[in-house]
């Protein structure tokens, strides 16, 4: 194998292109590793963990380029990446010419149309004078970005407040505004639920249980994971809520969360009783309905009946796992608290101790330097092949989710090697979580088909994905007993 490493000065991409360039060229035949990325100094880290040199005059305004091909390949990797990058730095087509100077400030752009909402995804340190400027605007506020401090999360909260407006996140990966996605969104179709979420792939994974249903949603206000923490005290979920009482088109509410502080779930509470709009609550934690019974509950008090939720079983029937394993594998963070709690329900506290884990692929952990796991999904396909291989796991519990912005076709690349694993591994069972409409740019029925086919077990409802993993790897304990 020969390695090329080569330093573009001053040649900036960025990071979502740059992961797929790099995933692209890693699937070419010959090639054995591959990494495309801005010289930054956690990237400078994944290069070496690769075993790449990177020269050291490489700085985060240069591009890195490096290369494991077989030997005699490496003038077709050269043309093969000059193509890729070529492709990504083409403008989009603009009819009518070039048109007016685009506009170089949050403000300057909200002055020229009559949006209501502005969509930042900005570096987070860098993100508050942005944020300030489109409130200044009088424009709600979706921040994309995470890693912002908590100080100016708090002061952007109440200076919104102050101006009657709404600031979704730090770190709002979804939002729907009048049927229009934002961030990570699924398709799914108008209707009278209104949703407060304190967690993407939780907001997610209701929005396409009611559409499964027939039901749809009239507006999705994410808020942020640290908003129902201390320190923040709920002021965008109690600001959401109220919109979403005030709005005509919404009959009911849910409020979707992680865990929230204490303190804070009453303020919630309280607020909710005082509310004309019923509010159902989804909140992985003891005592609480999972995501799938508080998408049953919404519907009940629409008067409306829950379905069976879709599910894709395989014609595989491995052996029971009993007293191996089960691992959990998510990119979902609220769909692996979901999961995790579950299982506790059942097998009580000690579950690290008889060998099951959950590990969300999705925390900041694993995320940085890369893309999450829903638009690059090598790292947790490295995790699966290395769970499989481990004679100790019974049971693969996956989650995949689909909808704008997420990866355009994740059963092509996971089925391949979830056939693999099942093929050397007859006794390992494959569950997936599958969250997605059937009218997702992905296909929900399509990717359901080609990961059934594969051999995993496929359920539109996380919860009964978890509890059907769970029921393989052994039973619960007998009624009024304990571990």
């Amino acid at each position: 194998m020969t390695d090329w490493v080569e330093v573009r000065r001053g040649s900036y991409h960025d990071s979502v292109t740059l992961m797929r360039v790099s995933r692209l060229m890693s699937e070419r035949p010959g090639v054995a590793g591959a990494m495309v990325a801005m010289g930054t100094e956690p990237n400078r880290e994944m290069f070496g963990r690769m075993g790449f040199g990177v020269p050291d005059e490489a700085g985060p305004d240069d591009l890195v380029v490096a290369v494991r091909v077989a030997d005699g390949g490496l003038d077709e990797a050269r043309e093969a990446l000059d193509a890729l990058l070529r492709e990504a730095s083409r403008p989009p087509a603009e009819p009518g010419g070039l048109g007016a100077a685009p506009a170089r400030t949050t403000g300057s752009a909200a002055s020229r149309g009559d949006a209501t909402v502005a969509l930042l995804s900005v570096p987070g340190p860098h993100v508050f004078p942005e944020a300030m400027d489109a409130l200044d605007a009088g424009l709600n506020v979706m921040i994309f970005s995470d890693n912002v401090p908590l100080a100016e999360e708090i002061a952007l909260k109440e200076a919104a407040a102050r101006r009657g407006l709404i600031v979704m996140g730090p770190d709002c990966g979804t939002a729907v505004i009048g049927g229009a996605g934002l961030g990570f969104a699924n398709a799914v179709r108008p209707g009278p639920v209104g949703v407060v979420a304190a967690s993407g792939t939780g907001a997610q994974q209701l929005m396409c249980l009611l559409d499964a249903a027939g039901t749809g949603v009239s507006h999705v206000l994410g808020v942020g994971g640290r908003d129902l923490s201390p320190e923040v005290s709920g002021r965008s979920a109690l600001a959401a809520l109220a919109a979403l009482d005030a709005d005509p088109g919404t009959e009911l509410i849910v409020l979707v969360s992680k865990p929230p502080a204490p303190q804070v779930l009453d303020l919630i509470r309280e607020a909710a009783r005082r509310l004309d709009t019923p509010v159902v609550f989804a909140l992985p934690m003891p005592g609480e309905d999972d995501l799938t019974r508080a998408a049953e509950k919404a519907l009940k008090a629409l008067g409306r009946t829950a379905p069976e939720w879709p599910r894709w079983p395989s014609s595989r029937r491995p052996a029971r796992a009993g007293g191996r394993a089960l691992r959990g594998l998510f990119a979902g963070g609220t769909l692996r608290d979901e999961a995790e709690m579950i299982a506790r329900d059942a097998f009580g506290r000690d579950l690290e101790a008889r060998g099951h884990r959950f590990t969300d692929f999705g925390d900041d952990a694993y995320t940085r330097g890369r893309a999450h796991p829903m638009i690059d999904p090598t790292l947790r396909l490295e995790a699966l092949r290395d769970e499989a291989a481990d004679t100790g796991c019974g049971v693969l519990l996956l989650d995949v989710v689909l909808g704008h912005g997420a990866e355009p076709d994740p059963a092509a690349a996971l089925a391949p090697v979830i056939a693999e694993a099942v093929k050397d591994r007859p006794d390992l069972a494959v569950v997936v979580s599958l969250c997605g409409t059937p009218a997702d740019p992905q296909d929900r029925d399509r990717q359901a088909a080609a990961l059934r086919d594969a051999g995993a077990d496929v359920f539109a409802s996380n919860a009964q994905a978890a509890r059907h993993a769970l029921a393989l790897v052994e039973e619960p304990p007998a009624e009024g007993t304990s571990r």
